[in-house]
């Protein structure tokens, strides 16, 4: 007789994975850390997930360790892995767009992509003039999540901000249609009110969606100068 799975087994396997997306690639003891899990209790999850290729192990090794060390072994979530994070449109959207630059060519596509962020814009503008302008890439991160997006923010080494997106609902609509990309990040520059850099993107291959945000100082810069060359022309000088 098949044993049947408890709901609560299930719901810990969902927050491991969940993590893993989020916060991947990742070790097993920092997945016990963060939800409080035995080393076995870990293990038993990770080896239901890498056996549903939800998972998939990588080995990486310490820095400035050449040829000695235990290479660590981490877990990073698979393309079937994110497929199972509300990814069920995304073949809809890839073919919608086809049939859209068919008929209407690939500035309709552009046309459509802004039309999409236009909404994610009219919501946060109001909030980003009240938010202090060292808060505004957290904001952000955490309306790209309520949207599906598990974006995180996180001051860069090199100065500003780096923001990240752990899940993109339409990656493979964005692979071959990057207008979609192009959009999100004209947004973002808009939005925090000075210039980002998109570093990676899931579309292309890889793990994260990066962009870099330069510090808000820059913004400011360039805000006074655009000022001054509008009020430039509005003089004859």
């Amino acid at each position: 007789m098949p044993t049947i799975e408890p709901s609560s087994e299930r719901s810990t396997r969902a927050r491991v994975a969940r993590l893993i997306l989020e916060h991947g690639p990742v070790a097993a003891a920092a997945l016990g850390e963060r939800l409080g899990l035995t080393p076995a209790a870990v293990r038993r999850h990770l080896d239901a997930l890498l056996a549903d290729g939800m998972i998939e192990p990588r080995t990486v090794r310490p820095r400035g360790q050449r040829g000695r060390g235990r290479p660590a072994k981490l877990f990073a979530i698979t393309d079937a892995g994110r497929s199972a994070f509300e990814h069920a449109y995304d073949d809809l959207a890839g073919s919608a767009l086809r049939f859209l630059a068919e008929r209407m060519g690939q500035q309709a596509v552009s046309d459509f992509a802004r039309s999409q962020v236009s909404s994610l814009l009219r919501r946060l503008e109001p909030v980003m003039r009240t938010v202090p302008a060292d808060q505004r890439v957290q904001v952000l991160a955490q309306a790209l999540s309520a949207e599906g997006y598990a974006a995180s923010a996180t001051k860069a080494k090199s100065g500003g901000d780096q923001l990240c997106q752990h899940h993109c609902p339409v990656a493979h609509a964005a692979a071959e249609f990057p207008q979609l990309c192009e959009a999100e990040t004209e947004a973002f520059a808009q939005l925090l009110g000075t210039p980002v850099q998109r570093l990676a993107t899931i579309a292309h291959g890889d793990g994260v969606c990066t962009t870099h945000v330069s510090p808000q100082s820059l913004g400011d810069s360039a805000h006074r100068g655009k000022s001054l060359n509008e009020e430039s022309k509005e003089t004859g000088r």
